[in-house]
């Protein structure tokens, strides 16, 4: 576990957490365990039996990229793959998808 993970381990799961719970109302899924890790290569992941994973340099990300990586987990609740009837509840509440999803290739999770 690196030194800068510990450091702002806990504040990013406050932050993640909170705002997962506020998405999770809003589409309506309950949350399972949220996990904070320190992935190298994803923002999140989800898992089949409904745990949502993140990264925890997402705390370092605006908070316009932070909430996409949250409602993008949060809608594999709901079709847990990347098919057209995913990308319409993503749009929801990001109808601007494409353009975050390119903001955010751009950035490497391992140079944060």
């Amino acid at each position: 576990m690196t030194k800068h993970f510990k450091k702002h381990k806990e504040e990013a799961r406050k932050l993640i957490t909170e705002s997962a719970h506020k998405f999770g109302l809003i589409y309506g899924v309950n949350l399972k365990r949220v996990s904070i890790r320190n992935q190298k290569t994803r923002w999140g992941s989800c898992s089949k039996l409904g745990n949502l994973n993140f990264n925890y340099k997402i705390m370092f990300l605006p908070k316009e990229l932070q909430d996409y990586i949250i409602v993008h987990e949060i809608c594999h609740l709901i079709e847990f793959n990347h098919s057209k009837r995913f990308w319409d509840e993503v749009s929801r509440t990001f109808p601007n998808y494409r353009e975050l999803r390119k903001e955010l290739r751009k950035i490497k999770t391992s140079k944060l």
